[in-house]
């Protein structure tokens, strides 16, 4: 039984991972035109991850990369992913806790609370990057999520779109739906054989199930 679904946010929630692929590609061929895809390297990760892996001692690239970023997400667009809006009422309906478990951290959630100022009211919790002591691919997010609710992993739905977020939630225990919103489909198969295009195809399956 389902007691809690836990969603990431980028390309779970929100349709803003084919903006952030140009953001990040840029700033690949600036600083690392060395590294092939290095947009598609860091999907999952944090900004302190990043800056670790590929920015280590680098404070000129981070001061820049930070100012970049922060224009960015001030301007971006969120527009949700179809079906979402239908599906979280549909399962809070059901008495089913949701939250967000995103690596993104609180400045870039700002964003996020002015464009969509009721964004918080429709979810149980939003835990971020500063919640965390581990990040993506590591399961601490979603061990935190299920163990705010009081519940088991197994009992828990985690969404994801990315590897490293694949993996995070695999690793937690819980149920896993991929959303082939980021990767193809064959690739997320490699984690999960529950594979969406986005949520109205939830909904769908939904009303079968009580028609029949």
């Amino acid at each position: 039984m389902t007691k809690a679904c836990l969603f990431d946010l980028d390309g779970v929630v929100f349709h803003t991972e084919p903006q952030y692929t140009v953001f990040w590609g840029e700033v690949g061929r600036t600083f690392h035109p060395e590294i092939e895809n290095f947009e598609h390297k860091i999907k999952g990760m944090t900004l302190q991850q990043v800056y670790d892996l590929y920015f280590a001692g680098d404070v000129a690239a981070r001061k820049t990369i930070t100012a970049r970023l922060n224009t960015f997400e001030a301007n971006m667009e969120f527009p949700y992913i179809d079906g979402f809006e239908d599906y979280l009422a549909h399962i809070r309906k059901e008495g089913i806790a949701t939250a967000v478990v995103t690596s993104s951290n609180q400045a870039k959630m700002k964003s996020v609370y002015e464009r969509h100022p009721d964004f918080c009211k429709s979810f149980d919790r939003v835990f971020t990057s500063e919640d965390f002591s581990e990040s993506k691919p590591s399961p601490d997010c979603y061990l935190r999520a299920a163990a705010h609710f009081g519940v088991h992993p197994s009992e828990c739905i985690v969404f994801e779109d990315s590897i490293n977020g694949l993996r995070s939630g695999l690793a937690s225990g819980a149920r896993l739906i991929a959303l082939a919103t980021t990767l193809p489909e064959e690739r997320l198969r490699d984690y999960t054989p529950e594979v969406i295009a986005d949520f109205t195809e939830l909904l769908s399956a939904t009303e079968k199930t009580k028609k029949e």
